[in-house]
């Protein structure tokens, strides 16, 4: 008989509009490899961008926050693991879920740590250096206590592993590397993609929504493009992301060569025409999609440290890293005109994506770390002292909070 998974989604996924989307449609990708039964649950509104899981075999179904029909539903369907799309779905509903079914192995996947981007954020609002006093935060207590509530957690970047375990002292045991998990970029692939001279512009792209995007392109826009526009005068950017409001479309100026696109129907194929990709991200988490897509489609790119942040490893960038504006900027005028160079900036990223995001590699080494788990879970629980703790009674006053709100809602 095949194990059920349970997915419960802060969103429905949108794999063409944020990094986030693309991550959730590779980890349905993984367990549907292992033959699980998969149901995709979410207390969100559905939009026109969602992807169609009932298209792969996935059930969609729509679920209520604070309200006990959750409950009966988890009941009838008896999921063998429950993964919550970040920490916030594990508070509304990892209460239910160790109650009804408290031998559902649970799986946090936090897509980036929001605390630490959060920090960044009002750190960078604060024109203040990024300290302990911004990292340990408000949602810090919360994400971190959701960590040790649940079985497992997968991080996305090496560099948030390394905060997790080393400033916050969370057990090895309860975290899991699971980076993109992305094809390997075939010789025939790479022959295929547009060469140096038949590209042309500049880009950048990110959904809208997420508040490092629409500040990386306003710091473009103020700060960063003029100083390039001053290099390559008849230079144009093209801005792409999804749900792009008005503060977005007004940054728009064709004379100045600085073009807002909007929405990318196919993101590897704007990427393919452009020449050089730019992510002049100052604060934020994770790791950033944009800079997978650049690789995938052959385009070198030019970002800050915080935007490269656990992409790289040891390996040679594909592009340049710079958090000083004119060196950001001399840097992309220098891809955009030296073929030499921009072939080999290339190279690395196709380097890059089959050495640290081989979804061969990654994926065995995930399945064999749930397995394992499922196998041994009473002993697992055990050794995580802070966990039960938390259960007992931090997460008692969530739930009571629930089950008020429920009341007063009848």
């Amino acid at each position: 008989m095949n194990k059920k998974l349970l997915i419960i989604g802060y969103v429905w996924p949108e794999p063409k509009s944020s990094a986030a989307g693309s991550r959730m449609m590779q980890l349905i990708s993984v367990f549907k490899n292992q033959n699980y039964e998969i149901t995709f649950a979410s207390p969100s509104a559905t939009s026109e961008k969602a992807f169609d899981l009932n298209s792969i075999g996935v059930e969609q179904v729509s679920i209520e926050l604070n309200n006990a029909s959750f409950d009966a539903f988890i009941q009838a369907l008896q999921p063998d693991v429950v993964l919550f799309d970040r920490f916030m779905m594990e508070e509304q509903f990892g209460w239910r879920v160790a109650e009804v079914c408290p031998n559902a192995l649970r799986i946090l996947d936090t897509e980036d740590l929001h605390f630490l981007r959060k920090g960044r954020h009002q750190a960078f609002k604060d024109n203040k250096p990024f300290t302990d006093a911004y990292l340990f935060n408000e949602v810090a207590k919360r994400e971190i206590a959701s960590i040790y509530r649940c079985d497992l957690t997968l991080i996305i970047s090496e560099a948030e592993m390394q905060i997790l375990q080393n400033r916050f002292k969370v057990d090895a045991s309860l975290l899991c590397y699971v980076p993109f998990m992305l094809d390997a970029v075939s010789t025939e692939a790479i022959q295929s993609l547009p060469k140096f001279e038949e590209r042309n512009h500049f880009i950048t792209i990110g959904n809208f929504l997420h508040a490092p995007n629409y500040n990386s392109v306003l710091y473009l826009k103020e700060t960063i493009w003029p100083l390039i526009k001053k290099q390559l005068p008849k230079a144009e950017i093209h801005i792409y992301g999804a749900y792009a409001s008005q503060k977005v479309t007004q940054l728009h100026n064709k004379k100045e060569g600085f073009i807002v696109k909007g929405f990318a129907e196919d993101a590897n194929l704007v990427m393919q025409q452009s020449k050089v990709c730019l992510a002049a991200i100052q604060f934020g988490a994770g790791l950033k999609g944009k800079l997978v897509e650049a690789m995938q489609n052959g385009t070198p790119c030019v970002s800050t440290t915080v935007g490269a942040e656990g992409m790289y490893g040891e390996l040679a960038v594909n592009g340049f890293v710079a958090d000083d504006p004119q060196e950001f900027a001399d840097h992309t005028v220098s891809l955009y005109q030296d073929a030499i160079l921009w072939n080999e900036k290339q190279e690395n990223g196709f380097q890059i994506l089959n050495k640290r995001f081989n979804k061969t590699e990654i994926q065995k080494e995930f399945i064999t770390t749930v397995a394992a788990l499922m196998d041994d879970l009473t002993f697992h629980r055990q050794n995580n002292f802070m966990g039960q703790m938390l259960q007992h009674h931090t997460l008692q006053s969530t739930k009571f909070m629930s089950k008020w709100i429920e009341e007063k809602n009848k």
